[in-house]
């Protein structure tokens, strides 16, 4: 689709390999596992919890520029939606192509209604889109 995945949390690469092997969750995951121990990189990322030595559960989208365009972070018990996921990242590809359209919440993929942010729009938002 145009983009990496790298998974990157506090735990070592032996408990990356032990959940891999044995959650049926992980079975099909081919990306890099990486292991952050010293919580360098989840301290980057403000997600380092210092009193636990754990990170939350960052997700970040970036570019190939290095900008972040969407972040969101789950507290330790609230797993991520994948499809949700991969929403927001299609979103950001169309719309580095499209800059000035907007991607609705609802927004699934290529061919479905975008916005044009105007003056006009404000308030109307919901009209916008069921016209």
């Amino acid at each position: 689709m145009g983009g990496d995945i790298i998974t990157i949390s506090t735990d070592t690469e032996y408990v990356h390999l032990a959940w891999q092997k044995s959650e049926k969750e992980l079975a099909q995951v081919r990306h890099p596992m990486a292991s952050d121990r010293t919580g360098k990189v989840s301290r980057m990322f403000g997600v380092y919890d210092a009193d636990t030595g754990l990170a939350l559960r960052g997700t970040f989208i970036i570019n190939p520029e290095g900008v972040l365009l969407n972040s969101e972070v789950n507290y330790y018990n609230l797993g991520r939606n994948i499809g949700e996921l991969m929403r927001k990242f299609k979103a950001n590809l169309y719309m580095a192509k499209k800059a000035n359209e907007v991607c609705p919440s609802k927004w699934l993929d290529e061919g479905d209604k975008t916005l044009t942010p105007s003056a006009t729009l404000v308030g109307r938002v919901h009209e916008a889109l069921n016209a």
